[in-house]
């Protein structure tokens, strides 16, 4: 197959007449109260400002070993592609920004991967995962987030809260295909049903939206495990009482346990400031930059096998070929 010469992404190489924004993230993983163990995963890459989050599912433990490998796929590809000479085996679009292809193809690399080893390994058959990630570009002062299910990105903003991510559900498709149901038929339209993941096929649409950060702003990724347990508004009032994004993660994870804990947990907090600002001591990392930190690092996961996953197996559909 032909492979595509990438122009090289490089942070550095930042023009000095706008200014120039810096992302401080922090993000936890928690099992939740009703789960045996942790299908989420999340990563941090302090070098590239990219940022993902990841919620499995498949029985056996699948769903681990999908949103593990989506993390890593989609990091490791931007490691590689880093280099001057990188290219990678799909169409560069030149609709979009470099900074978009290489979110696209990185989380279409990881679809592939899952995809293939469903297939080889019984144990993985049928196992996927939902994945939003955020690439921010210093040089453009913009972040582009990508996602495929039902995780989400929210953006926090001068007292309001936006989602920014549309959910890949059943439900949603239903509202936009009958837009005058009434609320008692939609509620008992089914809300945990996901059209769309990484592993169901070996191609995948991904969505895509960018935004220009500002100074204060607030950017949020998480797992449904979230926000299936806070609305909007009590996700806003916890983002406002700290400034802290490591403080922001813990308070939204202990929230959401208070309200339930039917899922696995994932929140990955993003906040904007002037490039050279102090940092605030409360903003203690939480792990070594650059490293991807996932879900079966952090939580001593049960042996016991639970087939049960937190959303329901999504449906097969066969995306348009992208290749």
């Amino acid at each position: 197959m032909k492979r595509n010469v990438v122009p090289t992404l490089r942070p550095g190489d930042i023009p000095r007449n706008h200014e120039v924004l810096r992302a401080v993230a922090s993000g936890l993983t928690d099992v939740g109260l009703q789960r045996d163990h942790n299908e989420d995963s999340y990563a941090v890459l302090s070098e590239y400002d990219l940022f993902i989050v990841a919620d499995g599912m498949g029985g056996h433990r699948a769903g681990d070993v999908a949103s593990r490998m989506a993390t890593e796929s989609i990091a490791d590809f931007f490691r590689t592609t880093a280099r001057e000479d990188a290219t990678w085996p799909f169409h560069f679009d030149t609709s979009l920004s470099e900074e978009e292809n290489r979110l696209v193809a990185g989380i279409r690399v990881a679809n592939r991967q899952i995809f293939e080893r469903s297939l080889r390994s019984r144990d993985c058959a049928g196992m996927g995962t939902t994945v939003v990630g955020a690439l921010f570009s210093r040089k453009k002062n913009r972040l582009y987030v990508g996602h495929v299910g039902d995780s989400r990105a929210y953006r926090v903003r001068g007292g309001l809260i936006e989602q920014l991510t549309r959910d890949h559900s059943l439900f949603n498709d239903y509202i936009a295909a009958m837009p005058d149901l009434t609320e008692e038929q939609r509620a008992e339209l089914p809300r945990n049903v996901i059209t769309r993941a990484l592993g169901m096929q070996d191609n995948v649409v991904v969505d895509l939206m960018s935004d220009d950060p500002q100074i204060g702003d607030v950017f949020l990724l998480c797992s449904d495990g979230l926000s299936g347990m806070l609305a909007d508004e009590q996700i806003l009032e916890t983002v406002q009482s700290t400034g802290d994004v490591s403080e922001i993660c813990r308070r939204l994870v202990t929230r959401a346990n208070e309200h339930g804990g039917d899922d696995n947990i994932t929140v990955l907090a993003i906040r904007f400031q002037e490039e050279g600002a102090l940092p605030d001591p409360l903003d203690a990392p939480t792990e070594p930059e650059g490293v991807a930190i996932h879900a079966s690092d952090l939580q001593a996961a049960s042996e016991q096998v639970t087939p049960t996953a937190p959303i329901a197996a999504p449906t097969r559909q066969s995306p348009p070929d992208e290749s």
